[in-house]
């Protein structure tokens, strides 16, 4: 990768430590509110553990974005490498984290940080962040990287597949009458991102493992009309079906990389355990 630029993330990406030490990536973590306290994302708390105390304690998590004063010494120990800065956000429709890095930012001499919104979260924004590392790596400008982005994002699909509607509940994502509608019935919304937003626009009935098959098949039928270079999944405690999924894939040998991911307690503490997301980007 160019030495000279440094990218940033916020910990929504959920990259692994294997990818952030590979692509030299630093992350800038959320928190994740429990009752008073207060933690930093997979810093001071781990997916499981905060399952945990959510299911023993019956403490709804939430979450906040990083303060200005959290990029700041971040953003002034790259500068004083004489490294470029590129933090790529998560989406600026569902929190503050992007607008708080550009407040950060304005305390630095102009032209060296440079602020681009992913749009995405979790899968989708770790699959625009490796593209954006890749393409460094390959010696690509950091212009050229930031106008792929800004390109590609909304060719980047994603579908999230949660198995208990109570943290999405919990969290204000569902009404109580949906909620108990779905349960009774036993429906999975898909999650999608569309313009930065999380929404619910296809639903299937019955077990996760027939809501991951129409993922699958709706994936494979379109695999000519989706980019090979890589896929991204991430996974939340459903080790058995990203397996499943992972084998279903290499089946069509048409994705030269597919790239596994562990979501993080700011991800799973809407989507809750037994959660699967596959991302992808269209041609």
């Amino acid at each position: 990768m160019n030495q000279n630029i440094k990218i940033i993330v916020d910990s929504t990406s959920d990259l692994s430590k294997e990818l952030m030490d590979k692509y030299n990536i630093s992350v800038v973590p959320l928190y994740v509110v429990m009752g008073t306290e207060s933690y930093k994302d997979n810093i001071e708390i781990t997916t499981g553990q905060l399952y945990q105390r959510s299911d023993r304690e019956g403490i709804t998590p939430k979450t906040a974005a990083p303060s200005p004063s959290d990029f700041v010494p971040v953003f002034e120990r790259e500068l004083n490498e004489g490294n470029q800065i590129l933090f790529i956000s998560m989406s600026s429709k569902v929190s503050s984290t992007n607008q708080n890095a550009h407040i950060a930012a304005s305390e630095f001499p102009a032209g060296r940080i440079h602020i681009v919104d992913s749009m995405h979260l979790s899968a989708s924004y770790a699959m625009l962040v490796i593209r954006a590392a890749q393409a460094l790596e390959a010696g690509h400008s950091l212009e050229q990287v930031i106008k792929d982005i800004e390109n590609v994002r909304e060719k980047v699909h994603i579908e999230v597949l949660v198995d208990r509607l109570d943290y999405l509940h919990k969290g204000g994502r569902v009404s109580s009458l949906q909620h108990l509608i779905a349960n009774v019935l036993r429906v999975r919304p898909v999650l999608n991102i569309i313009q930065g937003e999380v929404r619910s626009i296809q639903k299937y009935r019955g077990k996760m493992e027939k809501a991951l098959d129409g993922v699958v098949q709706k994936i494979v039928t379109r695999k000519n009309e989706i980019c090979p270079n890589v896929l991204v999944i991430a996974q939340t405690f459903a080790e058995k079906m990203t397996e499943k999924l992972l084998t279903s894939l290499l089946q069509t040998n048409h994705f030269k990389e597919i790239i596994i991911i562990e979501g993080g307690c700011v991800i799973g503490s809407h989507t809750g355990p037994n959660s699967i997301a596959v991302s992808y980007v269209d041609l």
